[in-house]
């Protein structure tokens, strides 16, 4: 067994010695990229687990462990990784529980300490707990994320940007149940054996496999009938993780809609983008300022090409620029605005209604202060300016019944067919008056 170290602060370090010895657990949110993220981890030495359990066990460890005034999302995260700690898969005096820190202002820079102070309460306190960060907070000998794992990780964000977008595009059209998922799985076992080949894992041909995965995901027979598109925004845990959200996507793919999800690389660029803010306002930071804006362009110029196959290559709907997405929150929330989730929440929403996507759910769980007022605060003023949009703001928390949830999301998916009905029998009636005339 590893000797525990401690740091000055009394902080509990994940060693070198332990990155050999422990397995590593981390909690889910989205399925194919997070896929890819265990094994890049892998891929450096490190024994990670992405966990994908879910169940009532899970938010009733969560209630156990974590204060009934934390959000909602800080209850989840820590209730999956105690859950898994204390199911007997894992020997508790080798296991590493990595929790996500943003540095931010939202309450998700302290879901570490929460998980340590849950761990303190129940005698675990000798199971550290590695704060995963991209600006240099909480250090530890075993544990670093690198430029090469970073740059591995941001091309992980893209391929799973591109297959989830494009899946979702297809799923519903499909004429032969299934094709999707297949190709889908297909896709993300080549992609996860990319990674396990290789020694660095930045791939030169990238460029070519956006190509040939749009040219796939094309080539499966569709039907041409429109169908109601739901878009889905919200804080960031809440919209993407089936155990925040109760399987929100599967249930609106069983209603016969088409999810739009948000790319997770617009949240990277808008972490990115509060940097240069920062700047702006205060003018403090210059050299990281610097570094940013390469890494900032760096991506932005891999997205632009994931676009550029979708356009060129399908009639698949692109993904729409970040410079695009700024430019429509004007007037609404200044950029400045960047606790939780920021002005990128109320973005997303006008991102949606301007590529024609008027019916979105808005995830709301329960304790995101940031969430309630760029996301529900904000809604009235879109529905002014925007009459077409039918949104509807869905709380998450633990008293909250799926099947309350389902019955509003119901209400505004039948909203959303008498707006789609009422659109298509306008139509031969403008046709008709011109033949009149």
């Amino acid at each position: 067994m590893a000797t525990l170290q401690y740091d000055k602060t009394g902080r509990l370090l994940f060693t070198k010695e332990m990155k050999n010895e422990y397995t590593l657990l981390m909690p889910m949110m989205l399925p194919i990229h997070f896929g890819f993220f265990e094994e890049i981890f892998r891929l450096h030495g490190y024994n990670a687990v992405i966990l994908d359990t879910t169940g009532q066990d899970i938010i009733d460890e969560g209630l156990r462990s974590v204060h009934n005034d934390f959000c909602y999302p800080a209850l989840l995260t820590t209730g999956q990784l105690l859950h898994a700690l204390k199911s007997g898969e894992y020997d508790m005096n080798k296991t590493a529980l990595v929790m996500s820190q943003t540095g931010g202002g939202c309450r998700a820079s302290n879901y570490i300490h929460i998980i340590r102070k849950a761990l303190k309460n129940q005698n675990l306190e000798h199971v550290p707990v590695i704060s995963f960060n991209l600006v240099g907070m909480e250090k530890n000998p075993g544990f670093k994320m690198t430029p090469k794992i970073i740059a591995q990780l941001t091309y992980a964000v893209i391929y799973g940007d591109l297959l989830m977008w494009i899946s979702n595009q297809t799923r519903p059209y499909e004429k032969n149940s299934g094709d999707t998922d297949r190709l889908l799985e297909s896709w993300m076992r080549a992609i996860k054996r990319e990674i396990q080949k290789s020694t660095s894992f930045l791939p030169k041909a990238a460029n070519e496999k956006f190509i040939q995965i749009v040219r796939d995901f094309h080539a499966i027979e569709r039907t041409t009938q429109d169908k109601i598109k739901v878009g889905i925004v919200g804080e960031i845990y809440i919209k993407y993780a089936a155990l925040g959200n109760n399987n929100l996507e599967e249930f609106l793919h069983n209603e016969d809609v088409e999810v739009v999800m948000p790319p997770l690389l617009d949240f990277a660029l808008y972490s990115l983008n509060n940097v240069l803010v920062d700047y702006r306002i205060y003018h403090k930071g210059y050299i990281k300022t610097t570094v940013v804006k390469w890494i900032f362009r760096f991506i932005y110029a891999l997205q632009d090409k994931v676009n550029s196959a979708i356009a060129n290559y399908s009639d698949f709907r692109p993904m729409q620029s970040f410079e695009r997405i700024k430019e429509l929150v004007k007037g609404y929330v200044d950029t400045g605005n960047k606790m939780g989730e920021g002005w990128l929440l109320t973005a997303e929403m006008l991102e949606l209604i301007d590529a024609g996507i008027d019916n979105i759910i808005c995830t709301q769980p329960f304790g995101c202060l940031p969430n309630h007022i760029v996301g529900k605060g904000m809604i009235r003023r879109i529905k002014q300016n925007h009459p077409e949009s039918n949104i509807v703001a869905i709380d998450f928390d633990p008293g909250a019944t799926k099947i309350n949830q389902e019955n509003r999301i119901k209400l505004m998916l039948a909203t959303a067919r008498r707006n789609m009905q009422s659109t298509s029998c306008r139509i031969p009636a403008l046709e008709t008056g011109k033949q009149t005339v």
